[in-house]
């Protein structure tokens, strides 16, 4: 493909309503090349402050291809794994005159289907956890049977960060074959699923921007995905992260590169899948070395709160050059700062929680006494307004994220703000980050 330049205004259309795509539309909306930023119409309350809602339906590819022609949208960044295992990456992209951040499904099939992930990093010699895969809950009931070390249990497809069960005993895992084979509770996403060794260890979330060609890593994050202090209770999407994490060193970084990034992204191009977005590897550090959990094929929740309030550079820039197969000539820096992000939840959360909770407390939160050379950003996941009030619109609520010289400062600045903001039953972890040095 010949370069094609970043134009000086791009319009920009933004999919995605949750606390992930505030964080993108927030860094995007200071590039000096954004000209209009459109969202979807049922984005989060923080998303609508800052872009204006497309007036068609997202989920009509064929409408939003022709709304993108009429009014000069050139970049199309895509949040969410859904919209990319319904391949909008194919059908939205028109070059040279629109290009989508974001792989085609074949390159997102690494996300939607982790059974082909695993095919993928057995052909590549990715060091990750062995699996069986199964269809018939007999079979699996008798595999289970035999694990006493535990096991974890997968749903193969999409489940929104829910299809994974970590089982210490063969009752657990029994009841989390028999949710996915038996009682159905995923659907379809959960018709086959992955029974994998227990691994241990800290996790570590690697992303990279991968243009078809070359790829850049970003800074390493460090997720929180257990609901409850201490990392217990169910897996969640993710209660809070932060970056840089002391546990990503230069040593790791250089065999997460070599051992994972480059050989996946080599099988990849022999299937013929030129990758083009964030592939993200979540690390299992254990005492073999790091190995692959899952691979996600898009930006992180919540890891991409801490990220862009830590990147440096023009976002449009970055995505264009991604988009087009450019990424060597883009530029990308962090601040040396480290960031932390502290999710505030609807009570039930990651089960069945109310909406509609009035939110209060937000400019305390952003008021909390911190210096000069600290700051603090509220990126809005589960949120609307009704009737000019701020109200919760779903489990995961709110990202408080601060910045601060050390991660320790960071995780006790964003953990104070999070105590500011009110509204019935809201709850959070308060120790993400918590046990870092500073």
């Amino acid at each position: 493909m010949a370069k094609l330049r970043c134009p000086d205004t791009v319009n920009v259309l933004l999919l995605g309503t949750g606390g992930r795509e505030h964080a993108l539309a927030w860094r995007l909306k200071k590039s000096r090349r954004l000209g209009t930023l459109w969202v979807e119409p049922g984005a989060n309350a923080g998303i609508l402050e800052i872009g204006r809602a497309c007036p068609e339906p997202i989920d009509d590819a064929f409408r939003i291809s022709r709304w993108c022609e009429r009014e000069n949208v050139s970049l199309i960044v895509i949040g969410p794994e859904v919209p990319l295992a319904a391949d909008y990456a194919t059908k939205l992209a028109d070059p040279p005159r629109r290009f989508v951040f974001g792989p085609t499904k074949a390159g997102a099939q690494l996300e939607w289907d982790k059974a082909f992930a695993k095919q993928v990093m057995r052909a590549a010699s990715v060091p990750t956890g062995d699996s069986r895969t199964f269809t018939d809950a007999e079979q699996a009931l008798a595999y289970v049977a035999t694990r006493i070390d535990g096991c974890v249990v997968k749903a193969t497809g999409l489940c929104a960060g829910k299809g994974v069960v970590v089982c210490k005993t063969i009752d657990e895992a029994r009841r989390a074959v028999e949710d996915c084979l038996v009682r159905k509770v995923f659907g379809d996403a959960g018709s086959t699923i992955l029974i994998e060794e227990l691994l241990s260890g800290p996790e570590v979330s690697v992303l990279a921007l991968c243009d078809g060609q070359s790829f850049w890593m970003l800074d390493p994050a460090q997720d929180h995905k257990r609901v409850g202090e201490g990392d217990t209770g169910p897996n969640t999407g993710g209660m809070g992260a932060f970056s840089p994490t002391p546990k990503a060193t230069p040593e790791l970084l250089r065999i997460v590169e070599r051992d994972v990034l480059v050989p996946t992204i080599d099988a990849l191009k022999r299937m013929d899948i030129p990758f083009r977005g964030v592939l993200y590897a979540g690390m299992m550090i254990t005492p073999a070395g790091p190995k692959v959990l899952e691979f996600n094929t898009r930006f992180g929740d919540p890891e991409t709160q801490p990220i862009m309030a830590r990147l440096k550079g023009d976002l449009v820039e970055l995505c264009w050059a991604t988009a087009t197969g450019q990424l060597g000539e883009a530029e990308l820096s962090f601040d040396p700062r480290a960031a932390c992000c502290v999710v505030v939840c609807a009570k039930g959360y990651p089960n069945n929680y109310a909406k509609g909770l009035e939110i209060t407390g937000l400019e305390e939160a952003k008021a909390v006494d911190h210096a000069p050379d600290e700051e603090i950003v509220i990126f809005h996941a589960g949120t609307t307004r009704k009737n000019g009030r701020l109200v919760t619109n779903g489990g995961r609520v709110l990202g408080v994220t601060a910045l601060a010289k050390t991660s320790a400062r960071a995780s006790e600045l964003a953990t104070k703000a999070a105590a500011c903001i009110k509204f019935e039953g809201a709850f959070f972890r308060r120790d993400i980050g918590a046990n870092l040095k500073p």
